[in-house]
């Protein structure tokens, strides 16, 4: 009788007593710190091109800038950040210094700076304005610092390297919390250099700009800032086009040049005017649609990586109105997607669950939490997740997240939907998921039942998300055209370069090299638009220019000068406005140098009233 008594005490402590709770998987590869963390969910915030090539309509300053045209007499930063977060924006990075060297902020490096402007009279501090503007509103702010600059005497010597870190230490030490300091990858070249202008080549980068020091500067004076580029030391690198585009599969593991691998996400960068980064004159008609913007938002955070998207006040300091216009309906079509997730709170099954814990269970995928997760055992490095909800609901978009602490582990998946008794796959092509991904069907579909199912992983996949999203209207975008004088009468012996087909181009003999056009009669113009050639090649596209133009094709005067800045990265129509409207019958535009060896070529020459 004592015996079974004992025996049922025992089944009856067995009973009462949990089973041990199962292990959390082992981190697979290299993992995000926390900072990259916090990144990585911020999705996009905004870029902030305001300077001296403000005012001289340059993209690449030379830097020998006439600096007291700096004068922006509306200048609101509160104004301005205010319009970013009412978008939806969490924070902002605004280019301190450009590569042309002027800086933004009084720096004791340089008296190329912003106090010897007529802006509030030699005091004004924009970086201190801006960092101002985004405490009082809670919004995060970056700052842009080239590491080229083509007015200081001393680039390309070992003297630059300390007044550049110098100018990092400011920057710094004196603006509070910075979320993201951006190094561009600009190399060296042509430049004033305080007056030898010439060309300086600074070999690699790394050395040159002393990075492993300069992260680790960084690093000690504030920790959780995210470190863009810097030779691959930072943390986090270029999405691969100035189009906003980043490549599927995104995978967030890098190898650096030293061979060490580490956990380095993408930053997808944009504009949203064509025009440029930095603000031109008469850009309005190149802003792009919200519906544009929105399929870049999907190519780049729907792809698991971040979004920068840059938009440039003008002269005054405001941004423009058609800008802000596109902003909005971007941030509204945004809010609508997210706001609401079909799969919250539905049921959820799984093929496995890690050690039968319900702690690793299939509802984790639905219960808005992002830092739950489902996942299997060790060494199972295929699944299924199944979704059934309260109700029939229609949506295009599924979004999947992995827990990124843990590493990214998938690198196939497929997307079934239950329809008319069976199961049919509308998305066979998932081919990692990372921080997230979201995969658009190829027409909106309504069911109660979803199936994930993991096909490949390198390791046990741990999956904190699976939503369903409705992708919104988007208003019809009623775009602002810029004239152009018609092109019919003109007669030029560079006919691809005016006959509307940017996928064609003129090609000249030889560097230098020009032609002329015959407007047929005399015409009144105060720019000229060049388009670089769009066939996906870079030789020969004309980044120095020169503009002249005749009454009689005899005798000449030169009406414009310069260089197309950044032309691989941003191949995109330049308009450039002259000091002052001419009036010619002929005009003639002369290829003076151009970004690789080759003959000179346009792909579209306009000029405007």
């Amino acid at each position: 009788m004592m015996r079974h008594a004992l025996c049922l005490c025992a089944a009856l402590a067995a009973a009462c007593c949990p089973l041990p709770a199962a292990e959390a998987p082992a981190p697979y590869g290299p993992v995000p710190t926390e900072h990259q963390v916090r990144w990585q969910r911020l999705e996009w915030y905004a870029f902030m091109h305001f300077g001296i090539n403000t005012y001289t309509g340059r993209e690449w300053g030379y830097g020998n800038e006439d600096i007291t045209l700096f004068n922006p007499t509306a200048f609101n930063a509160d104004k301005v950040v205010k319009t970013l977060k009412k978008a939806g924006m969490p924070g902002f990075i605004y280019t301190a210094k450009h590569h042309d060297g002027w800086c933004a902020w009084p720096t004791k490096t340089t008296k190329h700076n912003i106090s010897a402007t007529p802006y509030k009279r030699g005091r004004g501090d924009l970086v201190r304005e801006w960092a101002t503007a985004a405490k009082k509103n809670d919004m995060l702010f970056g700052v842009y610092l080239s590491p080229w600059d083509r007015n200081a005497a001393s680039y390309g010597k070992p003297e630059y390297q300390e007044m550049y870190m110098a100018q990092i230490r400011e920057l710094l030490t004196n603006y509070g919390p910075i979320f993201e300091i951006w190094f561009d990858g600009a190399m060296g070249g042509d430049g004033w250099y305080g007056g030898a202008k010439e060309k300086r080549d600074i070999g690699n980068a790394t050395t040159y700009y002393r990075y492993p020091e300069v992260v680790r500067m960084i690093r000690e004076l504030q920790p959780r800032t995210i470190i863009w580029g810097a030779s691959q030391y930072g943390d986090v690198h270029w999405g691969g086009s100035e189009k906003g585009h980043v490549p599927y599969p995104c995978h967030n593991v890098y190898r650096r040049e030293d061979g060490t691998m580490v956990w380095n996400p993408l930053e997808g960068d944009t504009t949203i005017n064509r025009a440029g980064w930095f603000w031109h004159e008469g850009q309005a008609p190149k802003t792009k649609s919200p519906a544009h913007l929105m399929q870049v938002y999907l190519d780049s955070v729907g792809r698991g990586a971040n979004l920068i998207l840059n938009i440039a006040p003008n002269k005054k300091g405001e941004l423009d109105p058609t800008d802000v216009k596109a902003l909005m309906q971007l941030g509204e079509a945004r809010r609508k997607l997210l706001a609401k997730d079909r799969a919250r709170g539905a049921s959820a099954q799984a093929s496995e669950v890690r050690g039968n814990d319900p702690q690793f269970g299939a509802d984790k995928v639905t219960d808005g939490d992002i830092e739950s997760y489902w996942c299997p055992n060790d060494g199972t490095t295929t699944g299924t997740l199944e979704i059934t909800l309260r109700k029939p609901a229609t949506f295009d978009i599924v979004r999947l997240r992995e827990q990124i602490r843990l590493g990214q582990r998938v690198r196939r998946f497929e997307i079934d939907v239950w329809q008319d008794g069976a199961w049919k796959t509308l998305d066979a092509g998932g081919k990692s998921i990372g921080n997230q991904v979201m995969r658009r069907l190829p027409s909106p579909v309504t069911t109660d039942r979803v199936r994930v199912r993991i096909t490949a992983a390198d390791a046990c996949p741990c999956i904190s998300e699976l939503s369903l999203l409705r992708m919104p209207a988007i208003p019809a975008w009623e775009a602002d055209t810029r004239p152009t004088l018609s092109r019919a009468q003109w007669k030029s012996e560079a006919a691809r370069a005016l006959d509307g087909k940017p996928k064609t181009q003129w090609e000249g003999r030889k560097t230098p090299d020009s032609f002329t056009i015959d407007l047929g009669q005399e015409e009144r113009f105060s720019a000229f638009s060049y388009t670089p050639r769009q066939d996906g090649k870079t030789a020969g596209m004309t980044d120095r220019y020169r503009l002249s133009v005749s009454a009689d094709g005899k005798q000449w005067r030169e009406v414009a000068q310069g260089e197309f800045g950044n032309l691989r990265a941003n191949p995109v129509e330049q308009t450039i406005q002259l000091s002052e409207p001419v009036r010619a019958r002929y005009v003639r535009f002369t290829a003076e140098r151009c970004v690789e060896a080759g003959a000179p070529t346009v792909a579209e020459f306009n000029l405007h009233p």
